[in-house]
């Protein structure tokens, strides 16, 4: 057996120390270890033990992803996050950990893969639960709950159309690394030989194929007249493997393919005006500020929450978060997860949430530290928008959008800054939907759960007139 390779990450260390403002002396009490110990890492004169990578990896879990690593230690990271799921009573000891992926690797990829197996059968179990539960099948969805459905559980990240888009979208950055309105123009017009057509019009955007025209509404927000120039700079110039991703998916119906044909070419321009990469990085510069993001590349505050949930490039993820926009309604239009949190499939979505309140206050960010039955907490946001018809006689579109991240990211998360993460009372209990949430003393109910046998008393009249039985 060979010698388990150490890591030196001095240099990388000292630097997240001093990004965060932090002392060394803070750092070392943090790691439960001494300044002097932490100045010899920091030195390079000491290794990371396995042990201090468990609590690095804690305490940073964007940023270690950063740190460098073998093999096998990226093994131990992933076989560290799978061994720590809730379904098991305890996690194990990192030198344990580290000591399995060194000495049995195969095991442990079987192990991390198998988890992520029965995540994604637990994701499918629960949409299967919850659709039952309002006396629907599977071979009742709609064509555009498929297509959902499809990206969830690809989880919002298509690899091939993603890194296409980023070498597209680099041949058209300006010096800043954003891609200029100009370049998208030139693109089209010179590389693609399409003349473009910027006027006021009753489709958003139209081509027409025989005369080579496209023709984009110009009475659109100058970052939705750019959304609709980078679709068709990617739908024409990544159309092959577009098409090729549409071919590999399971969808029954043609217009399920077509709808997920449309869904990828809207993946691909966001795709192209903020590539993965310059993305990311600044992404975790500005904490996650939607706002910053969306003025350095001329963005809408939708376009950038949504480009944020696909940050899940394998080696390369972003901050876990979850995304969902809502509408007057309650309907859940767009969703996707890469936390813990659910999505209400049918029906509204938990009446507590923040995003219907904000539904209601337009241009206004709002933030809640919530909690789901499971015990987990969240910092969420949630924004009102209105999108103008550019006429008196249509009624403008009024949704809002969510944003938000687990307690544990909250320090790369600028939106939980003025939240007192520790006290119980400044949570909010929320669930995912009336049907299928288990608090039994919640006043905002619409109906009891499904399944759940209930007991009325006409003697006592409560906020709802029945309580739970267990």
């Amino acid at each position: 057996m060979g010698t388990r390779p150490r890591i030196f990450a001095g240099a990388q260390l000292r630097t997240l120390r001093e990004r965060r403002g932090m002392m060394q002396a803070d750092l070392a009490q943090q790691l439960s270890i001494s300044p002097s110990y932490l100045s010899q890492i920091e030195h390079d004169d000491r290794p990371l033990t396995p042990r201090l990578i468990e609590r690095v990896a804690n305490l940073f879990p964007l940023e270690w992803q950063d740190f460098p690593a073998e093999d096998a230690e990226q093994l131990s990271i992933m076989l560290r996050e799978a061994a720590g799921d809730p379904i098991f009573d305890t996690p194990l000891a990192p030198d344990a950990v580290a000591r399995l992926a060194q000495q049995q690797p195969a095991f442990a990829r079987r192990f991390v893969e198998l988890h992520q197996a029965l995540r994604r059968a637990n994701q499918r179990l629960e949409m299967v639960d919850e659709a039952i539960s309002v006396e629907t099948d599977e071979s009742t969805r709609l064509p555009w709950e498929e297509v959902r459905d499809w990206f969830h559980l690809s989880n919002n990240y298509v690899d091939p159309i993603d890194r296409a888009a980023e070498q597209l979208g680099a041949g058209l950055a300006g010096a800043d690394g954003v891609p200029t309105t100009g370049a998208l123009l030139g693109h089209l017009t010179g590389t693609l030989g399409i003349a473009v057509d910027l006027s006021p019009a009753d489709s958003l955007r139209s081509f027409d194929e025989g005369e080579r025209v496209l023709r984009i509404d110009s009475s659109q927000p100058a970052a939705s007249v750019r959304f609709q120039l980078a679709y068709h700079v990617a739908a024409v110039s990544l159309g092959e493997v577009i098409r090729g991703t549409v071919a590999g998916a399971r969808l029954r119906s043609p217009v399920a393919r077509e709808l997920l044909t449309v869904g990828l070419g809207n993946y691909a321009a966001g795709a192209v005006l903020m590539p993965y990469g310059h993305f990311r990085r600044l992404a975790r510069e500005f904490r996650h500020d939607v706002d910053r993001l969306a003025l350095a590349y001329q963005t809408s505050f939708e376009q950038t929450c949504h480009r944020l949930s696909t940050m899940q490039r394998e080696g390369e993820r972003g901050l876990p978060i979850f995304f969902c926009r809502v509408d007057m309604a309650g309907n859940i239009t767009k969703r996707h997860s890469a936390t813990r949190f659910q999505f209400a499939r049918f029906g509204g979505a938990c009446p507590l949430w923040i995003v219907h309140e904000a539904a209601a206050i337009p241009d206004r960010i709002l933030v809640q530290l919530a909690e789901t039955p499971d015990g987990l907490r969240y910092v969420s946001i949630a924004k009102g928008l209105v999108k103008a018809s550019g006429r008196f006689d249509r009624t403008p579109r009024r949704y809002a959008v969510a944003l938000g991240c687990e307690v544990q990211h909250a320090g790369d998360f600028i939106y939980a800054d003025g939240l007192d993460l520790a006290s119980g009372r400044a949570v909010t209990p929320i669930g995912v939907s009336c049907r299928i949430c288990p608090r039994p003393d919640c006043e905002q109910r619409a109906y009891p759960p499904s399944g759940q046998k209930i007991a009325v008393d006409p003697l006592r009249r409560r906020i709802v007139p029945y309580h739970l039985i267990d």
